[in-house]
């Protein structure tokens, strides 16, 4: 069988390379990114600048699109630029080039603003004692709620990938995607014991999504490891996708401050 032929954009950021590394050996990867890779399929280029990126999407099957200030609180103009103005030149030239599927990384922040709100702020500040038994996960039926404009700019994303699908024939699936941390060790937080999405299982939920049937259109999908304290349901990804995680971040905190700032911090996936 051919192997098929994927762009991930954002590629050198964790989650880019974690992918590359995981997804390398049953598919043809090049990268896009701003900085110069030192694979020999990587393409450098500005998704703010649509002509940059056109030769990137020749004769691919799919589009990872990871590129993004991730930043949860980034300033409106990088946000725009980057996230909203990125996020459509990556649908144009999907549409221009006839790829027929784009997996995007959205974000549990696209649904923020839920962290704030009783039982599922006492999960996220560890105040554990407080969460009542069998509590409320939330799903992909409850209603947007972003946390900053990053969150916003996921959500626009979401909207965007289901105008490309009904209109023009491009299959989108949108991963709510967790906390992936660089050394894959989520004990240091009650935030990090909640979102973490462990390596293994980000590189499983993106190989699903990869090989769905073609009869999915579109779909949304939070995406963590089947974490005690998680707040998100990802039942409809174990339906959906098959998804079947294998980590669990566990019950115990061993809090770090410098770690956690450390993983929070600012970066620009690009």
């Amino acid at each position: 069988m051919t192997k098929k032929n994927i762009l991930i954009t954002g590629g050198t950021g964790i989650i880019g390379n974690i992918l590359k590394q995981e997804l390398n050996k049953d598919y043809n990867i090049s990268i896009l990114d701003k900085i110069d890779s030192s694979d020999s399929n990587s393409f450098v280029g500005d998704i703010s600048d649509f002509n940059s990126i056109q030769e990137s999407f020749k004769n691919q099957d799919v589009v990872i699109h990871l590129a993004a200030d991730r930043r949860s609180h980034g300033e409106w103009d990088s946000i725009m630029k980057n996230n909203i103005e990125g996020t459509y030149n990556i649908f144009e030239a999907a549409k221009k080039n006839g790829i027929k599927r784009i997996i995007f990384a959205s974000s549990n922040h696209a649904t923020g603003g839920f962290y704030i709100v009783p039982p599922w702020s006492d999960v996220f500040n560890g105040n554990f004692d407080k969460v009542p038994p069998n509590y409320k996960l939330i799903n992909e039926k409850d209603r947007i709620k972003p946390d900053g404009y990053y969150g916003v700019s996921k959500a626009f994303g979401e909207a965007l990938g289901s105008y490309y699908s009904d209109f023009h024939n491009i299959s989108s699936i949108h991963l709510r995607i967790g906390w992936v941390i660089s050394d894959d060790d989520p004990t240091f937080s009650s935030e990090s014991l909640s979102l973490w999405l462990s390596h293994k299982d980000l590189a499983q939920i993106t190989r699903k999504s990869v090989e769905a049937p073609e009869s999915l259109k579109y779909g949304v999908f939070y995406a963590t490891s089947d974490n005690y304290w998680k707040i998100f349901s990802i039942e409809k990804a174990k339906k959906i996708l098959d998804y079947k995680p294998s980590d669990n971040s566990g019950k115990v905190i061993t809090y770090n401050k410098e770690k956690f700032e450390k993983e929070g911090s600012s970066e620009l996936d690009n």
